[in-house]
């Protein structure tokens, strides 16, 4: 597969994992009664973003009802609704919304993608699952290299999925390798003299983290924007403040809901 565009297609296709396809195609079936007039997309989810990305953002799987359902990784779902939001704030994302396929949006400069591409039961791939699926992060891994400069792993599952992945796509790994940590940043050499890669850690955008507030819109802002100008679409500037220079927020307000 020598495209991003072949390597979706043909990832699309890939059974592999008995059990997730199990749920993935029962989860269509059932649907959830606010869904109920979709055709679920209930095939593996391939990463969604520009092949020249300089920025790839690595979550943990599909969602049930959300990328299980519409077809594209964070979308249709809460948690799609913190990313897509915090990306649109840095000029990142041509709108704040995703809510299917062919809503319109498009990402500048930033891929977003997952170690795990089909929905698992409980968000819970098992770690046979994750290593079955790595190959396809690792292809895709090197048909970015020439252009990515930066990467956030959303939660610790995405950031120990994440690590041996860019070590199989050239990428030097520390030993030992560090543990994950909300703001944490490591910079990967390039294993045969290339670009290096700067790798942050964020806590995932997922419903217990943004509702708690354990995770807030500028704490997410403020990683992504770190690594933007890493990546260089972004120039520097003070931590949380947007595209247009707006001040943080961490403290003030809530995640939107539907």
């Amino acid at each position: 597969m020598r495209t991003l565009a072949e390597l979706d297609a043909a990832l699309t296709e890939c059974r592999a994992c008995p059990r997730l396809v199990e749920w993935r195609e029962q989860i269509a079936e059932t649907r959830r009664a606010s869904f109920a007039d979709w055709t679920y997309w209930a095939r593996p989810v391939p990463g969604f973003g520009p092949p020249t990305a300089s920025l790839l953002v690595i979550g943990l799987a599909p969602a049930a009802h959300g990328g299980n359902r519409t077809g594209r990784m964070f979308t249709g779902d809460r948690s799609g609704d913190v990313l897509y939001a915090a990306l649109h704030d840095l000029g990142l994302a041509s709108s704040p919304d995703a809510v299917s396929r062919d809503d319109g949006l498009t990402l500048r400069g930033v891929r977003v993608t997952a170690p795990v591409h089909c929905a698992p039961p409980a968000n819970k791939p098992t770690p046979e699952e994750r290593d079955t699926c790595r190959p396809w992060l690792v292809r895709e891994l090197e048909l970015l290299r020439p252009h990515l400069r930066a990467a956030v792993a959303l939660g610790a599952f995405g950031w120990d999925a994440a690590l041996p992945a860019f070590g199989a796509a050239g990428w030097a790994l520390p030993r030992p390798r560090p543990a994950f940590a909300h703001g944490a940043r490591l910079t990967l050499p390039g294993a045969d003299a290339g670009p290096p890669l700067e790798l942050f850690g964020c806590f995932h955008v997922s419903q217990r983290n943004t509702f708690t507030g354990k995770l807030t819109p500028g704490m997410l802002r403020d990683v992504l924007q770190t690594a933007a100008q890493v990546a260089g679409l972004m120039p520097e500037g003070p931590p949380g403040a947007g595209a247009a220079g707006r001040p943080d927020d961490a403290g003030a307000g809530s995640p939107r809901m539907e």
